[in-house]
């Protein structure tokens, strides 16, 4: 009767060993052998989140698990209880990264980290191109768990500057292409602007002008290239990864010097200061001065001052001040720009300014000169009249006396005008 409920015995205990082992496979690449699971289930409490970093920092993954202390695996014939592991897969390659706490691949940039409790922590330091993927937090449970996250390794900007146009020189009306390349994760926008904020002119086919703040684009096309064009332009690269990069570009246009005279001719009083101007447009740069019209050059002392003041890329303003002006400075100056395309000049007249200032007569001399008139008008009248000009008339004479005068003056003259043509019948 022993014998008999023993051998029921084990039947019982192999039916469940046999029924655990068919139920239960641990199918976790570190383990690979039958076992049996006693405890609760394992479950994340949260989900794994995807990564996105620049390159050249560190990616983090947080993986929590549950009831992971309360499950034990087995592994007959020993018989011997283990917990539940934690394994961390790069599912694009395969690899298994680590287990538990210990880093099984070949990686120093690697490490894993546990809190002793429900938290497993995966680190990349100073992430890379080819660190991006699909990362797993797996749990050896018995059917396996586990959950994903990809990590995206983004690049910041760079200019690729052996294939990025330099600084460039042109004729002015030719053309010009700039090209600005650059490389990055994802893959990066150029913008062209000018660095003075001025507009870029974009010329099409059917000779149709159009001013842009910025065009967008690998290449830059400019024709018919003027002077205003000349200057600096930025090439910017950006894929929304920080910072943003740019390069500076600087397009001369050459031209034959220009020279403009606001004022040709500039007169001053004798013993004051006076300057002369001369606007000057070149490019290459220019070598500026000042002559007198004989050839003589001016050089800058205590009787002459030359400034030169610029006003962009290709423009100047040209001063030369004359200091207490004298005769021997009256005459032709020259403003002459010379660059290694040509030359132009500006001619100047200086000339002698009179402000002599006429005399004015006291009310004493006044007085003077109205009697000496007045006498002189009755002088007329007594000889005349037959009057003797000494006689005892007063020698000053009012306003309306002198009116009266005049309007019979004026009388007689009209009188002798319509007179004329019936003498002449008369005489006729």
């Amino acid at each position: 009767m022993f014998e008999g409920t023993q051998r029921r015995h084990h039947r019982r205990t192999d039916g469940r060993v046999v029924r655990f082992a068919v139920a239960f496979v641990a199918i976790t690449a570190f383990y690979g052998r039958f076992t049996r699971v006693i405890g609760f289930e394992p479950d994340f409490l949260f989900p794994l989140e995807n990564v996105t970093i620049a390159q050249g920092r560190d990616a983090i993954f947080t993986c929590v698990v549950n009831n992971i202390g309360g499950n034990r695996v087995s592994a007959p014939p020993e018989g011997d209880f283990t917990p539940a592991r934690v394994a961390w897969i790069k599912a694009d390659t395969k690899a298994i990264l680590a287990i538990h706490e210990h880093v099984i691949t070949n990686n120093e940039r690697l490490s894993v980290t546990h809190n002793d409790y429900n938290t497993w922590t995966l680190n990349v330091r100073t992430v890379r191109r080819e660190d991006r993927g699909t990362y797993m937090c797996q749990v050896n449970t018995d059917p396996m768990k586990s959950q994903s996250a990809f990590l995206e390794v983004v690049i910041p900007p760079d200019i690729v500057y052996e294939e990025t146009s330099g600084d460039m020189m042109i004729p002015e009306g030719g053309s010009a292409k700039l090209v600005c390349k650059a490389r990055g994760y994802p893959e990066p926008k150029i913008l062209w602007k000018r660095e003075d904020g001025g507009d870029i002119i974009v010329r099409t086919g059917n000779a149709i002008k159009t001013k842009m703040t910025s065009v967008e684009g690998e290449s830059l096309l400019l024709s018919k290239v003027t002077r205003s064009e000349m200057g600096a332009y930025l090439c910017i690269a950006a894929n929304g990864v920080p910072p943003s990069v740019s390069k500076r570009l600087m397009l001369h246009v050459h031209f034959h010097p220009l020279v403009q005279v606001p004022n040709q001719l500039v007169g001053a009083p004798q013993k004051t200061d006076i300057t002369l101007q001369c606007y000057v447009e070149a490019s290459p740069k220019s070598i500026n001065y000042w002559t007198r019209e004989s050839g003589e050059m001016i050089i800058s002392n205590d009787k002459y001052n030359m400034t030169e003041l610029t006003v962009s890329y290709y423009s100047a303003q040209m001063k030369l001040t004359i200091r207490k002006l004298k005769k021997s400075d009256l005459g032709g100056y020259k403003c002459i720009s010379k660059n290694s395309i040509g030359e132009a000049e500006g001619n100047i007249r200086v000339y002698e300014m009179n402000l002599t200032k006429p005399r004015t007569l006291s009310e004493d001399e006044e007085d003077n000169a109205i009697n000496t008139f007045n006498s002189e008008e009755d002088d007329y009248e007594n000889r005349n009249t037959g009057r003797n000009s000494s006689s005892n008339a007063p020698s000053f004479k009012d306003q309306s006396h002198r009116l009266h005068r005049s309007s019979s003056n004026m009388i007689r003259c009209i009188y002798l005008v319509l007179l004329m043509p019936v003498l002449t019948l008369i005489k006729n």
